[in-house]
């Protein structure tokens, strides 16, 4: 339900990211702060990228952050933080809410003592995973008036780090489901077609972005799962021939691009036929059109592809990892280990036996149903909303209010 708020009252809202090109799921969440006719500015490193395109077309005010959200040992940092602060007290917000962890330090920093609440929206648990992190943010959290955590898991991590449960909240950050719709049956012909595809060829996607190994966390290990899937691909295919593998996603930055590369020769890829990789891919609705059913092998997650997924009606085999149990249950998808390549072969030999007798289909609208009551981004927008207006349990004008108190 809305916040009633009395008219005329305005907040302030700066909302902080590291990147200007991942991170598009802000967007419905500004338009609403904006809709309600609240003054909302986004805080960007300075450069192009899809989410400011996004924002730039939905006329959003943005300002380059002088700080380029790299914490290193130099004397530069300390300039490029004191820059940004700056900037929030330029700016003057009642809130400010940040996403990545990067730009969660930085907004912690920037905004202490300048009377603005700070909201921390945590996209994935990935860093959580982290046990040097993990202390470091026992500490950290406690500047954050309220974390809205992206899934239900998260928020328990949170809990377990000893945030008290007013200042933890669960909303996902959702899914477009008028822009990912099932397809009608002429266009999941047409779409199959397209990618030479027969009515009788069962066909797995995989949508995700190829992310390099990470130091802290999987050590040597792709955390999308990218690896496990075409190990369990090699098992599967070979007992099941009339079948196909589409992955949809490029590498996210130039180390997971060479990360890609490496799976591609690891695994044999440009000589199997079984296996398309489509990279540079924009609107990949038409790949969803046609696939049977989606996979999400991930070792550290929010609720990733399998919402997109479950918007267009597709069935999801997702890892148990972070929030992905989260967006299916045992009428719409299933749940494996994860890193458990075994385990995703069976669940593969389930899916595709589904399939053969007609019932794989069936899945289809409760996926649909359940991913429009549970992950619409329209309504949690909304729920973003009220808790950034109401962040701290004190109006955000208040908070201005007394902060210019002080200072005066």
């Amino acid at each position: 339900m809305a916040i009633q708020r009395q008219k005329g009252t305005l907040v302030r809202i700066v909302v902080m990211l590291k990147t200007p090109e991942g991170g598009r799921w802000i967007v419905p969440q500004v338009k609403e702060m904006r809709r309600r006719g609240d003054e909302v500015s986004v805080v960007l490193p300075a450069g192009e990228g899809r989410l400011r395109e996004e924002l730039r077309r939905a006329g959003v005010p943005m300002v380059d952050s002088p700080f380029r959200f790299r914490f290193r040992l130099a004397p530069s940092t300390i300039v490029e933080l004191w820059r940004l602060r700056r900037l929030l007290r330029r700016l003057r917000p009642d809130v400010v809410q940040y996403h990545h962890y990067h730009a969660a330090l930085a907004a912690r920093i920037c905004a202490l003592g300048s009377g603005a609440a700070q909201v921390f929206m945590v996209p994935g648990p990935l860093f959580l995973e982290s046990s040097l992190i993990r202390r470091a943010e026992r500490f950290l959290a406690r500047l954050d008036d309220v974390v809205i955590a992206g899934s239900a898991h998260t928020a328990d991590l949170y809990r377990a780090l000893g945030m008290p449960d007013h200042r933890v909240r669960t909303v996902p950050y959702g899914v477009d489901t008028s822009v990912f719709v099932p397809a009608d049956q002429g266009a999941r012909r047409a779409a199959r077609r397209q990618l030479g595809l027969t009515e009788d060829t069962f066909v797995v996607i995989m949508v995700a972005y190829v992310y390099a190994p990470k130091s802290l966390v999987h050590r040597g290990l792709g955390i999308k799962g990218h690896d496990v899937l075409l190990e369990a691909w090699r098992t599967f295919h070979g007992e099941h021939p009339r079948s196909r593998l589409l992955l949809v996603g490029g590498g996210w930055d130039a180390a997971g691009e060479r990360h890609r590369q490496d799976l591609i020769g690891r695994f044999h890829v440009a000589a199997d036929d079984s296996v398309d990789w489509f990279s540079g891919v924009i609107d990949v609705r038409r790949y969803y059109a046609a696939a049977d059913v989606s996979v999400s092998p991930s070792l550290s997650e929010n609720h990733g592809a399998a919402l997109e997924a479950g918007a267009c009606g597709i069935p999801s085999i997702v890892s148990d990892a972070g929030g992905l149990p989260e967006t299916v249950d045992a009428s719409c998808g299933w749940v494996i280990r994860a890193g458990q390549a075994d385990e995703l072969v069976a669940a593969l030999r389930s899916a595709e036996a589904e399939f053969r007798r007609g019932a794989l289909s069936r899945r289809g609208p409760l996926v649909r149903e359940r991913t429009e009551r549970l992950f619409d981004n329209r309504e949690c927008a909304r729920a973003v909303a009220d808790i950034v207006t109401t962040a701290g349990g004190r109006t955000p004008t208040q908070r201005r209010r007394l902060a210019d108190a002080r200072s005066s």
